[in-house]
């Protein structure tokens, strides 16, 4: 079996990794009909108007939810001390959780614990065709004999550490270490046997609401927004339309619809030792079909703290916002898309084989690193995995300068 071989970012023949071109990546939101309860974290304690709402629940499209825990559309991953929260199709849910939402009956709250467990599916090594149906059934028993951890946490995680520890704990690491058993000889009839799984049954009790600091508002960098616009001239330069005016189209709503047009402000734009850099430094050159592998993610002066869901009618709503220090609040995108040939640029409208929007409360001025985990691609070929910076509603970042490149960067995996 052909393992994965890494690699760090090059410093010498980045060209052949490194693609210049990355606009097209930015059409992957696809067509989004539903709607989620899934906001920023530190906006739950004062932010509980009614939100725009889709005419029916639908279900979500291709993407929309987690891999390895079906019916999710948010996830949480242990990293570095911080929870890692990823949205999955970037803002749908399912009819289930669509008719929570409409009916109040969600129950979003702060400050709760969750159980928190380390990550199985990007430590696994190549799925055999014949084992993948076992393995899958088994990675949805992990994610219920989470899912019901936490809802007995909810119910009586105030009995004690004692109690937390030997009644739900350590009961959860046995069914894990048997289910992950299970996986290990599935795989091992049909390949090589995987080591170590079992070191991943031992889960942990961590806050939800992780957000390393409270500067998520108040101080937006604000007050001086404007005064001197060139005398309302628009600087001499024949500008086509600076507002919807004019347009024939119909008004942007917030939803994922073209051929709108939207007039929400820009909003604020940094000073350009403080705008946001985004750079892929650790990633497999191949891999095989179905393997589970990761991506090393470094951001620069981007605060992750801040995302409103697409599929709620967050899209494109918001204008950029600075925290206190003239850093971007926002989040970051990765996807992973199949390339025909590498001699024109690809159709935009596809969505891809991979999709995710992290956010975790993290970053800040100094760089800092956040692990995506991909369960694998279902196609052979060239794959083009891309990460790129979004503010609240998932512009990329503004610069104060036009000649600064903004926060992306691609790289392209041989899928064997």
């Amino acid at each position: 079996m052909r393992r994965s071989t890494r690699s760090r970012r090059p410093t010498g023949n980045a060209r052949t990794k490194r693609l210049l071109a990355v606009g097209a990546t930015l059409a992957v939101f696809g067509g989004v009909v539903a709607v989620t309860q899934i906001s920023s974290a530190g906006d739950r304690r004062s932010n509980q108007q009614q939100r725009p709402v889709a005419a029916e629940c639908v279900a979500p499209s291709p993407g929309a939810t987690a891999p390895a825990a079906r019916g999710a559309t948010t996830t949480r991953t242990w990293q570095n001390g911080r929870w890692v929260v990823n949205h999955w199709g970037d803002g749908q849910q399912t009819v289930e959780e669509c008719q929570e939402t409409r009916d109040g009956t969600d129950g979003a709250t702060t400050g709760a614990l969750a159980v928190a467990c380390p990550d199985v599916v990007s430590r696994l090594p190549q799925v055999p065709d014949r084992a993948r149906a076992e393995v899958d059934r088994n990675l949805n028993a992990l994610q219920t004999q989470i899912t019901e951890a936490d809802e007995r946490l909810a119910r009586e995680g105030d009995r004690g550490e004692g109690f937390v520890r030997n009644a739900i704990l350590n009961p959860l690491a046995s069914k894990r270490r048997a289910t992950l058993g299970r996986i290990t000889i599935a795989i091992d009839r049909f390949g090589p046997r995987p080591r170590g799984l079992g070191n991943l049954a031992t889960c942990q009790v961590q806050p939800v609401d992780n957000n390393n600091g409270g500067n998520n508002g108040g101080d937006n960098g604000g007050g001086n927004n404007g005064g001197n616009d060139g005398g309302g001239n628009n600087n001499g330069l024949d500008v086509l339309a600076n507002n919807c005016d004019n347009s024939q189209l119909q008004a942007h709503d917030g939803f994922q619809n073209g051929n709108r047009c939207i007039s929400t402000a820009f909003g604020e734009v940094g000073a350009a030792a403080n705008n946001p850099s985004l750079l892929i430094t650790d990633f497999p050159q191949q891999i095989d079909r179905n393997e589970g592998f990761s991506i090393q993610v470094s951001t620069r002066n981007l605060v992750r703290d801040r995302f409103l869901p697409a599929g709620q009618g967050g899209y494109y709503l918001e204008s950029s916002l600075l925290n206190g220090q003239g850093l971007t609040r926002g989040h970051f995108h990765t996807a992973c898309r199949m390339l025909n040939n590498t001699d024109e640029a690809p159709a935009p409208e596809p969505v891809p084989a991979f999709f995710v929007a992290t956010e975790d409360g993290g970053g800040g001025a100094e760089p800092d690193q956040v692990t995506i985990q991909i369960p694998g691609l279902p196609d052979s070929g060239i794959a083009q995995c891309a990460v790129w910076a979004g503010d609240g509603s998932h512009r990329i970042p503004m610069s104060e300068r036009a000649n600064q490149t903004p926060a992306f960067d691609a790289v392209r995996i041989q899928v064997n």
